[in-house]
Parts: C-alpha cells; structure tokens; sequence
C-alpha cells in the first residue's frame, strides 16, 4: 500500500522529575531530508537518528525534536550579549540625556534588562537518558509511519475512484471513436464533389486519398495505451515499495495519450471527454505529489 508524505509522531516519557520528548513531523519532498534539533549533550545520537529514519522512509523533509524538560542534574550556562548591552546603554544615555533625567546606568539596572543576561540549561549527559531517546525515536518514528500509511490507504482509495471515473470517459470515446473515419470521409467526399462535380479527375484515387486522410484521425491506439496505462496505474497503487515517482511518471503517460486524443479525434463530443478526462487527471495530480 503506498504511503503517504505527510504524518506525525509524538512519544514522551517521565525523566527523573521531568519529561523526555521525541517529536516528528514530515511534509512533502522531491528527496528524503531529514533535519533533527537535539540537546547539546545528545547531539551525537543524531547520526543513528536520521539512520533509523532512512530505514523507513524513502522521501519527505522529516524534522526531528528531542526535548528535555526539567529533571535533576542539569548542566547550565549563563550567556551575556555584550553586543545588545552596548545597545541598550547607548538608548538610557540618550534618553537620559533628552529628558534629563537622573539616576545612574549601573550594573544592577543593566544585568536586569532584557536578553542582556540569560541563563540554558542542558540535560547533563546520561547513558539512561540516551537509551529513552533512542525507544522513543522508534516510537515515534512507528507512529509516524502509522499515520503516513493511513494517509496513503485513503490517497489510494481516491486515486482509485478518479481512475474509475477517466476509464468511464475513455469508454464513451471508445464508443465514438469507430464512427469518426467513416464521418470524416463522409464530410471530405461530399465537398470534394460539391466543388468539383463531374469534373473530377481519377475518381477513384481521389477516394483512397481522402480514406488516408480521414484514417488519420484515428485514435484507436491511443485509446488501448491509454488502458494499459491505468492499468499499470491501479497496479502500482498496491505496490509496498516506494511509488510516488513511478506514478507521476505513468500519470504524465496517461495525460500524453488524453492529449493526443483530443487532438486527432477533431470531435466535439470526445473533446468535451477530452477536458473531463483532464481535470480528473489534474486532481490525481495533486494527490501524487503527496506520495513517498
């Protein structure tokens, strides 16, 4: 069953007196992308991380966030922004200046401003807190998986009934198609002899060249290729394997032969067919580009 490019997948578990949290999220791609925001402490896991990844999903740009939220034995750091408190002295000093107000710029007002100090904490490293990551990436990478499938049953279910729907319009340009050479030589043969008359040279060839031209318009071959394309089409919709760029490539067959037929037909009713026929073919469009 395919798959689609779109899920989620959220696990956490208790940590000492907080929480763990592995969060994944995938979104449509040409490539697999895989992008992971971990710890400082943990950034050595993100290796195994996008590996385990891989050996599930074939396309998408997937992000990746493992959080730590509170807990014992955490390492912090205080970081100052001397760039920022330059800023933020040079604006009181000019305020100061314009409303000649008094009072000093010390440390104290300067230290309680804004981004000016900020204190991050980091989960200290912990072989116990690296096996938790690890069990809950392959739960979340479970449910993500869980929910591109069921994404893709119900991609695959609408494909499905579009393709019904283009197979029902191809049978009524099917259902034409064999009247269209007779008309078409009808047509010609009649004006042939209303502009010419009895002065007709070679009767006869004359005849046989306009057959050729009418036999021109026929779409026969079109039509069972065309078949044959949504066959391979429905086919590849139960493959298991990664099928998101086999499909566009049968769908831009399939918009081919449609094309084709609505040009050499030259028929009013199997060119309103024609431009249902596409429109079916540009929502299945869509659906596709959201397929691994």
């Amino acid at each position: 069953m395919i798959r689609s490019m779109t899920g989620f997948g959220r696990q956490q578990a208790p940590w000492q007196d907080g929480s763990v949290t592995v969060e994944m999220r995938s979104v449509n791609h040409r490539f697999l992308e895989i992008g992971c925001r971990l710890p400082r402490p943990l950034s050595h896991l993100e290796d195994s991380i996008k590996k385990a990844v891989q050996q599930r999903c074939a396309r998408g740009r997937i992000d990746i966030t493992v959080s730590v939220q509170g807990g014992k034995g955490r390492a912090g750091s205080v970081n100052l922004d001397q760039t920022l408190a330059k800023q933020y002295y040079q604006a009181l000093r000019t305020l100061k200046k314009s409303l000649k107000l008094s009072g000093s710029i010390d440390l104290a007002l300067m230290s309680g401003l804004r981004d000016v100090v900020s204190i991050s904490d980091q989960p200290a490293e912990d072989p116990k807190l690296e096996k938790v990551v690890q069990r809950l990436t392959t739960q979340a990478l479970t449910d993500l998986a869980t929910m591109r499938a069921g994404e893709g049953k119900v991609l695959a279910e609408d494909m499905r009934s579009r393709i019904q729907t283009i197979r029902g319009r191809k049978t009524v340009v099917a259902g034409r198609s064999p009247l269209l050479a007779q008309e078409a030589y009808d047509k010609m043969k009649l004006r042939v002899e209303k502009l010419l008359g009895s002065d007709t040279p070679d009767l006869p060839r004359l005849y046989q060249e306009l057959a050729v031209f009418a036999d021109r318009g026929d779409i026969t071959e079109e039509i069972v290729r065309l078949d044959s394309h949504m066959i391979q089409f429905e086919q590849t919709l139960n493959s298991i394997e990664p099928v998101g760029k086999t499909l566009d490539f049968l769908l831009q067959e399939i918009g081919r032969e449609v094309n084709t037929i609505g040009s050499k037909a030259n028929d009013a009713e199997i060119a309103g067919q024609v431009v249902l026929m596409k429109a079916e073919l540009e929502r299945i469009r869509e659906q596709v580009q959201n397929v691994e």
